[in-house]
């Protein structure tokens, strides 16, 4: 009785002993209580998804290397720089320390790689993790996140709104980004010609972004029509769909 919620529950119990059930569900209810502190938990969890993100990402980082590796353009790319640099040398030691085929093979690859992850920019979900974009990181750094927006949209409403400035380059691919309702590391993965595309047709101009839009599903409607695989499934939905009843004298 030295916790005073347990002393009210004890009292409560002397003046209405007929109350039973009652009883022994708060006696139980504490008794079978965690006693462990809810912001602990919530700590832990916190930190577990984290590290799972960060690994991840990593390996998705990885895989996204080791493709490149595969690809003649970038692999070539890759071995001509490693021979400027002296690197695919050095691993044809002679005499003592001279290595098996696999052991050179598997070194040369290494290289590779390590010039694929220092050449290339790698953009969207398959880009180089940073420890500052995971959960842990995000939660203690979202007031300076939001103070950061709200000073931007202050900028962006003077700037353009009042003042009524032209738009810039980074300005007007926001534009375009907002009206694709794209994440940034989804948009950043696009092709630079492709922005440019953007950019010449003005697609910052919401009338010049809907025609460009309306073009883009004409398009992919006749690729689908095009499609065998699509003209395959449109004949049996046709033909044999779901929802299809058929009837058969015996």
């Amino acid at each position: 009785l030295q916790d005073e919620e347990t002393r009210k529950d004890y009292d409560y119990m002397l003046d209405h002993p007929e109350e039973y059930y009652r009883h022994y569900y708060h006696y139980y209810s504490r008794r079978l209580a965690p006693k462990v502190d809810v912001k602990i938990v919530i700590l832990v969890t916190v930190c577990a998804i984290s590290v799972f993100q960060f690994f991840s990402w990593w390996s998705s980082y990885n895989e996204a290397i080791n493709y490149l590796a595969t690809v003649p353009k970038y692999r070539i790319q890759a071995t001509e720089i490693a021979r400027q640099q002296g690197l695919l040398n050095k691993t044809k030691e002679k005499g003592k320390n001279r290595r098996s085929k696999e052991e050179i093979r598997e070194e040369e690859e290494e290289i590779i790689k390590d010039i694929i992850k220092n050449k290339i920019d790698i953009k969207g979900g398959y880009q180089k993790p940073k420890i500052y974009d995971i959960l842990l990181f995000q939660i203690l750094l979202a007031p300076f996140y939001l103070c950061k927006y709200i000073v931007w949209y202050c900028w962006w409403i003077y700037c353009f709104s009042i003042k009524g400035q032209e738009y810039g380059v980074e300005e007007k691919l926001y534009i375009i980004r907002r009206y694709m309702k794209m994440s940034q590391s989804q948009f950043d993965s696009l092709e630079d010609h492709q922005k440019e595309t953007f950019l010449e047709r003005q697609l910052w101009i919401r009338e010049n972004y809907e025609v460009y839009k309306r073009e883009q599903e004409e398009e992919l409607k006749k690729k689908m029509a095009m499609d065998p695989r699509w003209k395959r499934y449109r004949r049996w939905m046709k033909n044999e769909g779901p929802g299809r009843l058929t009837f058969i004298d015996d």
